[in-house]
């Protein structure tokens, strides 16, 4: 199972939950996914802090990833992405990211997979994608945090956005310079 392995390797970072969903051999995690691993910080092997993640990330896999969600600053890391964990991509995967540095909403294919890539440069994902498919606090009531993700998978598989197709080339040659926007105690 990809979310045991990445979890196994380090990948899973300020992990929310990670826990099986009513159904059986299907997970859900919420937390961040760790796309560049931070370096050996000591002899025992510990490592420094992750040097890029995909952010709010939402993950539901059985055998196979079958739903990613999540925020990227730079859309250069779709590309690591798709390189470290396209093998476990199921073939009707939903995935849908928020980016920091991209104009305009667009659909691309991707490793044959269709990724929705929506700007964001503040926000969280989790609440992003509740509200890009109309969803309320009500769809998810009494449901444990991982049927939730299944839930939202579900609603996502009858997702149909309106946003052009573009090629991931024509994504990463019209960026911005746009960068993430942090909000913390003053």
């Amino acid at each position: 199972m990809p979310l045991q392995k990445y979890k196994d390797e380090g990948l899973l970072f300020n992990t929310n939950f990670l826990e099986q969903t009513s159904e059986a051999g299907t997970y859900g995690y919420r937390g961040e996914l760790v796309l560049v691993k931070g370096e050996v910080a000591d002899a025992k092997g510990h490592n420094k802090p992750p040097v890029e993640v995909m952010r709010g990330a939402v993950l539901l896999g059985d055998d196979k990833l079958k739903l990613l969600v999540g925020a990227l600053d730079s859309v250069e890391l779709v590309t690591i992405l798709v390189e470290k964990f396209g093998e476990d991509f199921a073939p009707d995967m939903q995935a849908l990211l928020y980016i920091v540095n991209i104009k305009d909403p667009v659909q691309v294919e991707i490793a044959g997979i269709g990724f929705v890539l929506i700007p964001l440069v503040q926000g969280v994902p989790w609440n992003e994608v509740v509200d890009e498919l109309g969803m309320e606090k009500s769809d998810f009531k009494g449901q444990s945090a991982a049927d939730k993700v299944m839930t939202l998978y579900r609603a996502l598989s009858g997702y149909k956005p309106g946003y052009r197709q573009a090629a991931l080339s024509e994504v990463l040659e019209n960026t911005t310079d746009a960068v993430r926007e942090v909000w913390g105690a003053v």
